[in-house]
């Protein structure tokens, strides 16, 4: 399985959007901090994470006998990239097109 394919698993289930939206809000959480926002096993939530982690969209670092989790935005940019900026070049450059052709004068 590619690194794309992997982002796109995990993006694909709503309960890990949510959690990346967590980490979004205030990174550094704690695996009882991110389950409280739902109602589901703390196994479920870490299954969750395990997801988001293979998927390089989240890291975590221990401190003491905490785990902390922290949003990695990078592969989310790297699929935007490569899979909208490329499809909506050719619009913008029509539209700035436009705009230059409609502010010519006559």
């Amino acid at each position: 399985m590619t690194d794309d394919d992997l982002i796109f698993k995990a993006l694909a289930d709503s309960t890990r959007r949510f959690l990346l939206d967590l980490l979004f809000t205030r990174d550094g959480r704690t695996l009882t901090e991110l389950e409280s926002g739902l109602e589901m096993t703390r196994f479920g939530v870490m299954k969750h994470l395990r997801v988001l982690e293979e998927a390089g969209l989240v890291v975590t670092r221990k401190s003491g006998r905490e785990k902390l989790h922290f949003l990695n935005p990078v592969p989310i940019r790297l699929i935007h990239d490569r899979w909208i900026d490329k499809y909506t070049a050719a619009q913008v450059s029509a539209l700035a097109e436009l705009k230059a052709q409609l502010e010519e004068e006559p």
